[in-house]
């Protein structure tokens, strides 16, 4: 299903006693657009070769199993055809993205340890203030290609949960890292996957014991600065039996003339009985391409609930996905779109039943204003052997 704005639409009055169109207007203004100073971005070498990958690699001391899976991903992004369908994608030139940007040599635990114009980005973003206010168990701010600040409340340390930056995870939990990363997305799933791991950098690190409730969300916030920046996080989240986790994220970038791509890869492991919320609020200055592939499975009575708001970006492709694997697991999507000028949201959901008795609701919402265009994309499949399974699409334009 495809959407452009209806010029018939009634201005209707809303309850703060603005018009319907007032609220669109003012949804479709862009007020996190400033630039900081760009000293790395200046600097960082533009293209992707294998000699890119490997410094990537080995700037971050990764082990040879990693830069093995970097380089497979290389080759597989290079192999595999741009996408057909969905938004028009011509505008990315792979050539001049910088695909690593290092703005911070180590990571603070104190937003004063940050330099001023990274500090004084967040203050504004008002990142810091959600966690004085205890609105947050844990914050990541991913400032470029990498995590600068990072904590985690000191009461879930103890219950045993991990809330790493994916890179620190991968030198502190080298086991456990291993055993589920590229488990539910492939490398050569599609093209940006592939992309995705060959330069893969930042993003967030997430175990949840057996039983163990994390009530108050944990929040990772993502800023581009960089003209012609990619930004290819990978997130991993692992929700063990019977235990609970919402998990927030949000993003914004300044406004360039030329183009940025941020392409990201979640995978969501939610074990039996367990449960996980993953809330994105989707920001991008409308410079930005935003191609992203986020996928769960969920294991015997699991719950794996999508939220997915998308207001920004040039173009967005995203459709998150859950596989339904163990018997009375059930999958949840809501997804939320505007499009202003200029802009194309290609979003929607993937669920997919492989168990008996499984359930799933797809839930998607969409405002086209001003020549945008906002698309539906959705897909239901019951698998062979998966009798009574239930599921409920609905689809408002």
């Amino acid at each position: 299903m495809t959407q452009t704005q209806d010029p018939t639409t009634t201005n209707r009055v809303v309850g703060t006693g603005q018009t319907q169109d007032q609220h669109l207007e003012a949804l479709g203004h862009y007020a996190f657009g400033w630039s900081d100073s760009d000293v790395a971005g200046k600097a960082a070498k533009r293209g992707l070769t294998p000699e890119v990958v490997a410094n990537i690699s080995g700037l971050k001391s990764e082990p040879e199993w990693m830069l093995n899976l970097r380089l497979k991903g290389l080759k597989l992004f290079e192999r595999k055809p741009m996408p057909t369908w969905g938004a028009e994608l011509d505008g990315i030139d792979f050539d001049n993205i910088k695909y690593f940007v290092r703005s911070t040599e180590k990571q603070a635990t104190s937003w004063d340890d940050l330099p001023a114009d990274i500090k004084n980005t967040y203050d504004k973003l008002g990142i810091p203030e959600a966690e004085k206010a205890r609105l947050v168990s844990g914050v990541a701010a991913q400032y470029e290609s990498e995590v600068v600040y990072h904590k985690i409340n000191e009461e879930l340390e103890k219950q045993g949960v991990i809330f790493l930056d994916t890179d620190t995870a991968l030198k502190e939990h080298p086991e456990l890292f291993r055993e589920y990363f590229g488990t539910v997305i492939p490398v050569g799933d599609n093209k940006f996957a592939a992309l995705n791991t060959s330069v893969w950098s930042g993003g967030s690190f997430i175990y949840v014991p057996k039983g163990v409730h994390v009530d108050i969300p944990l929040q990772a916030y993502f800023r581009i600065n960089t003209e012609n920046m990619g930004q290819f996080e990978r997130t991993l989240i692992i929700v063990d039996e019977d235990a609970y986790v919402h998990y927030v994220e949000g993003c914004t970038a300044p406004i360039y003339s030329s183009d940025s791509l941020h392409s990201a890869v979640v995978e969501i492991i939610v074990k039996k009985g367990a449960r996980c919320r993953y809330t994105t609020i989707q920001n991008w200055s409308n410079n930005v391409y935003n191609l992203v592939t986020k996928r769960a499975t969920c294991e015997a009575g699991a719950t794996m609930e999508w939220i997915d708001g998308n207001i920004g970006s040039k173009v967005t492709m995203k459709y998150p996905a859950v596989y339904l694997m163990g018997e009375h697991a059930r999958g949840e999507t809501l997804s939320v779109a505007f499009a202003g000028e200029g802009q194309h949201q290609d979003a929607g959901s993937k669920m997919v039943h492989c168990a008996p008795n499984t359930s799933s609701s797809i839930i998607s919402k969409s405002v086209a204003r001003g020549g945008g265009r906002t698309s539906y994309r959705g897909l239901v499949q019951v698998q062979e052997g998966a009798s009574h399974s239930r599921s409920v699409v609905k689809c408002d334009a």
